[in-house]
């Protein structure tokens, strides 16, 4: 049996489960791939995701696991003593919409439209408008998960494997100088002061201590 092996970027959605390896103690190889020079369509990459995407997760016996939802949620049900899953089926419920609201329409719709513009049009079509229409995506996700996570806690109380799905896309929002609303700004503050999030941010090459968000109006 060999070790995990995450395949992921720095300051990307891989963040997330980096972070849910730390906090699950886990012991794995970590391998950068590099997106602008293309490394994710490179053979040697292409041959264990053919999907080119990241992250990428080899477990210990070979198979592999794409897709942050999907490893996420592995990674949390094989560790149930770390108690990063849920015990009833309305708050499981409740965390497989948030965290797909956050991978399929924060980020598929909203912030890859604000990364790469050109990916979402052709030569005729402005990319200042189409990295507009992606941060409106993503104000209107802000607004309801805002309505949805519990106040003054985590996203649905008790730490769990949504937090961290829920903290790169406003980790984003600071880097981006989109507006967060109240609670999720306060979500943000809460986990940047988890010591696991503050190691992997400093391995990821950020420094915590800079990292603003905008309060929303």
């Amino acid at each position: 049996m060999g070790n995990l092996k995450l395949y992921m970027a720095p300051g990307s959605c891989t963040t997330a489960i980096h972070i849910l390896l730390e906090d699950l103690g886990e012991f794995f190889e970590a391998h950068i791939v590099n997106l602008p020079r293309g490394d994710h369509l490179k053979p040697d990459y292409v041959a264990i995701n053919p999907k080119s995407t990241i992250p990428s997760l080899v477990r210990r016996d070979g198979t592999v696991l794409t897709e942050t939802l999907g490893i996420a949620y592995w990674l949390a049900r094989s560790n149930p003593r770390a108690g990063l899953w849920f015990d009833t089926p309305e708050l499981e419920t409740r965390a497989l919409e948030i965290m797909g609201h956050v991978t399929a329409t924060t980020h598929g719709q909203g912030f890859a439209r604000v990364f790469s513009a050109g990916a979402f049009g052709g030569p005729e079509q402005d990319s200042a408008a189409i990295s507009q229409m992606g941060r409106e995506i993503v104000l209107r996700s802000f607004n309801w998960l805002e309505e949805v996570i519990a106040p003054g806690q985590y996203a649905l109380g008790a730490y769990s494997v949504v937090d961290p799905i829920l903290f790169y896309v406003c980790f984003w929002a600071a880097k981006t100088e989109i507006p967060v609303p109240k609670k999720l700004a306060a979500h943000f503050q809460r986990m940047l002061a988890r010591p696991v999030v503050q190691r992997v941010l400093r391995e990821e090459g950020y420094d915590p201590s800079k990292l603003m968000i905008a309060p929303a109006a």
